[in-house]
């Protein structure tokens, strides 16, 4: 497969989670009564949204969507390096491309549909902050520490899901939901970032063709180290963790292809065999092929 697959898989990956997450957050979060979807709509529509991109372009490039989910695979041993800054790029050109697609939407909205709009979310495109930029009024550490701990946990929930010992093609669903729980718990500090990508859009797209102001931009460098440094740790702890840990064991059947009387049955010369002695199966071919040139 071409190395330009994996890329544009990533970018696409990318732009999905970002168009998709924080879509619902200016778009749906607070469209109408009885329509908007609040936190937990939001929450779920930032899993889904991984979700269903691993199941759909995973196999192609990993499906880590994420700067600071390829940089924990790296560190974790099962990312090489050669592919990571292209990832990286990638990843950030797919976010900035959703944050435009967004932006457009904005300014194409109506009077009816700007008013049912996001008004919180709208001018920073749903960016991260901290302080007046956090929904809750959190401070830098407050929000350092909940983006390091929840990226930490998605990088074990990622590499636990995948592992060779998981159940097989479940691991999107894993994620997903993992994701999903941890926008739960933390939209209300930081907007949940976890992903210095989906950061990075909306803070330059709101800044230089938006409303957004100084302040995601900013802060941008907080939501890139919080989270690699988050996931390098949840990498390492993983390991730790399954570093004695043995492969799970598979019960092997044992299948006799003979009947017990020819088991034991003493080697005598070939040509007391004839066809009777042999079960009427493909594994018991004539013994005249079997045995041509003195050996099977």
């Amino acid at each position: 497969m071409h190395f330009h697959n994996k890329y544009l898989a990533e970018f696409f990956g990318t732009f999905w989670l970002v168009l998709g997450g924080c879509g619902s957050a200016i778009l749906a979060a607070t469209f109408g009564d009885g329509l908007s979807i609040g936190l937990l709509g939001v929450s779920l529509a930032f899993g889904l949204t991984v979700l269903t991109m691993a199941y759909a372009v995973g196999h192609v490039s990993g499906g880590h969507f994420n700067p600071a989910v390829s940089i924990g695979l790296w560190v974790g041993g099962r990312f090489g390096f050669g592919h990571l800054i292209p990832y990286i790029v990638f990843q950030v050109l797919g976010a900035i491309a959703a944050a435009f697609v967004l932006q457009w939407f904005v300014t194409e909205a109506g009077n009816g549909g700007a008013e049912a709009l996001n008004a919180g979310a709208v001018p920073t495109l749903a960016s991260n902050g901290y302080g007046e930029a956090s929904p809750g009024g959190f401070s830098m550490n407050a929000v350092i520490a909940m983006e390091v701990i929840m990226t930490a946990f998605f990088l074990i929930i990622i590499m636990g899901a995948t592992d060779d010992r998981a159940p097989a093609g479940f691991a999107p669903i894993a994620i997903g939901l993992g994701l999903t729980l941890i926008h739960i718990i933390s939209i209300p500090v930081s907007n949940t970032s976890v992903n210095p990508a989906r950061s990075t859009g909306p803070a330059l797209v709101s800044k230089f063709f938006g409303e957004g102001g100084d302040t995601p931009l900013t802060q941008l460098p907080v939501f890139w180290a919080a989270p690699i440094v988050g996931a390098v740790l949840g990498a390492i702890i993983y390991r730790l963790i399954v570093s004695g840990a043995a492969p799970a064991e598979k019960a092997v059947e044992r299948v006799e292809y003979r009947e017990p009387e020819y088991r034991d049955r003493a080697p005598v010369d070939r040509g007391d065999y004839d066809r009777a002695d042999y079960r009427d199966r493909g594994d018991y071919r004539d013994y005249r092929e079997d045995y041509r040139d003195d050996r099977y």
